[in-house]
């Protein structure tokens, strides 16, 4: 294909060259949309050779004719693009036909006149002609073709505007132009749909990888059954109950410094200060003796366990309680972690690299647009942020639930808010088709199950050990007895009298799991019913402040809830970082192949 095209530089928008926009995709006879191959053999200018460069723009390339170094002479040039480029001949079952966009429907300047001469085959002749000229979708006949014995000669009779252009269509007998050849209607075939072997190939390898990991490492051991109890498991902390319950730290570890703290009170080690902006918590100087003392509880005690040492929380001291805070979380962690539960992070890991080398192979190696990732990765990108919070709610509603329940309800929540918003994706490509093209909605389906999957074998890759299994069910034990209305407690075999010392000693790990609010109201019932105004007269010997206004229940479990968001807000900020897409009735002008557009530079 040569095209001669004849400008006048006038040093306004044409200064050192012109440009030439082609497309690589064309539509079939079946509607589908495909790529072309393209290639320039060479660009001239008033017959001599011309610098030449190319760039990627959405759904084709441009061809600058020229160089940045050089500005063209004032006048009236000859550009003429010579390029070979294939598909563009359509095989119907009664015709082949030639359907081509001249000059293209995206110059930003006039066309004077437009003429294309076609050379056909030796013996071939064209059966029937048409063409078109307008805008984009229009069928005006501002054209005349001429028959000559080398082929049909299409002319422009009247100028064309900006955006306005010449198309044509030929038809010509069935075989006048031989077919592709299997192999190559195979590559073809393949290059066409390589997105959805990279896009939808990852998917699948992605899933099978997960899978055999999850089967491998993530199963949860078998659970037992619960019942409740009235202790904690073994013995241990109100810390270590929040840290394993949780599988990690709740609210950055402050809750479970704040149930220590509780803990260590209530045992009379320390006595806890509520002033109006900061909370002290104070050494008694009661001797240790034979008491054993927990990870985490120890790191407090170098604190505040001596007479007159304290630990005051608030702002002026924040650098103080994040070392504390440190120290504390450290001394759990060191001696628990990987003992009651497997995260499993590196099989994660590994499905987060392999996720994203399937990504990077379709964005690279695939046909995506510049303009469909970017705007594909605008709604997965709120997906991912939407189906991490939605699922890890769910995750929190569901505990103890079983390992189905789990899956169901992170996939119910990720899967409802994928959808939704990949809805809304589909709605924004199809308003948006100048971009891109519906064709390659399915790729954002295909990469939001990549996204998806890891959204959900992060939450349920990690898997409690054999011990961390019978610690759960303990915990879920002791949950259930201190969320247990009065006289339901009081139906349980064996458990024990209510009573200010059985009530403190249960407060810490109430704190600890969230629940001292019903855990406050059950002994605030109690007390109630045990003697009148007794509510009114309780008062914590390890606690000093304001108890003299609202329900008890409001009162103890308002100060025992309010102690990690207390301390956390003395925790300073971080400091601030910087950074600076013919003949059936359906024809028209801008159809077929060939078509783009041009300008200057």
């Amino acid at each position: 294909m040569a095209e001669t095209i004849t400008v006048n530089a006038e040093g306004n928008r044409i200064n050192h060259g012109i440009f030439r926009d082609f497309p690589l995709y064309f539509t079939d006879a079946e509607g589908r949309r495909r790529s072309v191959d393209f290639d320039v053999i060479s660009v001239r200018r008033d017959g001599e050779e011309e610098p030449w460069h190319t760039e990627s723009i959405s759904g084709g390339i441009r061809i600058y004719a020229g160089s940045a170094d050089v500005t063209v002479t004032p006048g009236h040039h000859q550009y003429v693009f010579t390029y070979r480029t294939n598909r563009q001949i359509r095989y119907f079952d009664d015709h082949d036909e030639l359907y081509w966009n001249v000059t293209g429907n995206g110059w930003i300047f006039p066309i004077r006149s437009a003429t294309a001469t076609v050379k056909l085959p030796s013996g071939v002749a064209a059966t029937q002609t048409i063409f078109f000229t307008g805008p984009q979708g229009a069928t005006g006949k501002n054209a005349r073709v001429s028959e000559t014995s080398a082929g049909p000669i299409f002319s422009t009779t009247a100028p064309l505007d900006a955006n306005e252009g010449l198309t044509f269509a030929i038809r010509m007998p069935k075989g006048s132009i031989d077919p592709p050849s299997a192999d190559m209607e195979s590559t073809w075939w393949f290059k066409d749909n390589r997105n959805y072997f990279i896009g939808f190939g990852g998917l699948v390898l992605v899933f099978a990888y997960y899978t055999r990991a999850w089967l491998k490492v993530g199963r949860d051991p078998a659970r037992g059954v619960v019942v409740p109890r009235w202790d904690a498991p073994d013995g241990i902390s109100p810390a270590l109950v929040n840290y394993i319950d949780n599988k990690g730290f709740s609210g950055g570890g402050w809750t479970a410094l704040a149930a220590s703290a509780l803990n260590l009170a209530v045992r009379g080690f320390v006595t806890l200060g509520d002033l109006k902006d900061s909370i002290i918590v104070r050494g008694t100087g009661k001797p240790f003796g034979k008491e054993k003392f927990q990870a985490g509880e120890a790191e407090l005690l170098k604190v505040a366990g001596g007479a007159g040492s304290t630990l005051t929380i608030d702002k002026a001291n924040g650098e103080r309680v994040k070392s504390v805070g440190q120290a504390f979380r450290s001394a759990i962690e060191k001696e628990h972690r990987g003992k009651y539960y497997n995260s499993n992070l590196g099989y994660t890991s590994g499905g987060i690299a392999l996720s994203a080398a399937a990504l990077v192979a379709l964005f690279v190696f695939g046909s995506l647009e510049p303009d469909t990732i970017a705007l594909m990765l605008i709604p997965i990108a709120i997906s991912v942020f939407v189906a991490v919070f939605a699922a890890g709610l769910v995750k929190s509603l569901h505990r103890g639930k079983s390992l189905f329940g789990k899956i169901m309800a992170v996939i119910a929540a990720a899967v409802g808010v994928f959808v939704g918003i990949s809805i809304l994706a589909v709605m924004v490509l199809t308003l948006a088709s100048s971009l891109v093209e519906l064709h390659e909605t399915p790729m954002l389906f295909a990469v939001g199950g990549i996204v998806l999957l890891n959204i959900l074998y992060f939450f349920i890759m990690g898997a409690p050990t054999p011990l961390g299994a019978k610690m759960m069910d303990g915990i879920d034990g002791l949950r259930q007895y201190l969320t247990l209305a009065e006289k339901d407690r009081m139906n349980t075999a064996g458990a024990p009298e209510m009573s200010p010392r059985h009530f403190e000693t249960l407060l810490p790990y109430a704190v600890a799991l969230g629940v001292e609010k019903p855990w406050s109201r059950t002994f605030e019932t109690w007390l109630a019913a045990a003697a009148a105004g007794a509510a009114a007269a309780y008062a914590p010997t390890w606690y000093s402040g304001n108890f003299n206004s609202g329900s008890f229940s409001d009162r103890i479990g308002g100060f025992s809830s309010s102690m990690a968001s207390t301390i956390a807000s003395t925790i300073p900020s971080p400091p601030p970082s910087s950074s600076s897409s013919g003949f059936s009735g359906g024809g028209s002008s801008g159809g077929g192949g060939g078509g783009g557009g041009g300008g200057g530079w």
